[in-house]
């Protein structure tokens, strides 16, 4: 069951990325802690911090990721959130680049999900958000993070 009548809720996203040999872009997901599925590292906005900043703190508790983040959004997608009282609330996501220049050897939640380097269509296949998953084949969005 759906909360009615509330606008969608927001959260923030970095989208971890890579370039590899050939000049090939990688980008990184991390499973969910409680469904298990491929997600991007992403959580709830900071106080005292920027909605990037906020992404890029993210990426470092989740994945322990080091790098640079844009300022500007790359997109957005919707998802629903199940709640503790086992309604859902809409949640906008959006989703910031961070050029990965280096993990940690630990991290707050080091041992708690699965991380993959992907190419953007295989990650595309592995995600369940259909507007995520556009996103990332979106050739124009992978050109802009290089």
């Amino acid at each position: 069951m759906w909360l009615g009548g509330k606008p969608p809720a927001v959260q923030v996203a970095a989208l971890p990325w890579r370039r590899v040999s050939g000049g090939r872009i990688e980008v990184l997901l991390a499973t969910s802690r409680d469904t298990g599925r491929w997600v991007l590292p992403k959580g709830w906005p900071q106080k005292k911090r920027s909605l990037s900043e906020t992404a890029a703190c993210e990426a470092w508790e989740e994945a322990g990721l080091l790098g640079r983040i844009s300022p500007n959004a790359v997109g957005s997608f919707f998802y629903r959130k199940r709640l503790n009282s086992g309604l859902h609330r809409r949640v906008r996501v959006s989703v910031f680049p961070l050029a990965v220049c280096g993990q940690a050897e630990t991290w707050p939640e080091y041992g708690q999900r699965e991380l993959r380097w992907f190419s953007p269509e295989e990650a595309a296949r592995h995600v369940h958000e259909p507007e995520l998953a556009e996103l990332l084949r979106n050739a124009d969005v992978m050109k802009r993070l290089a």
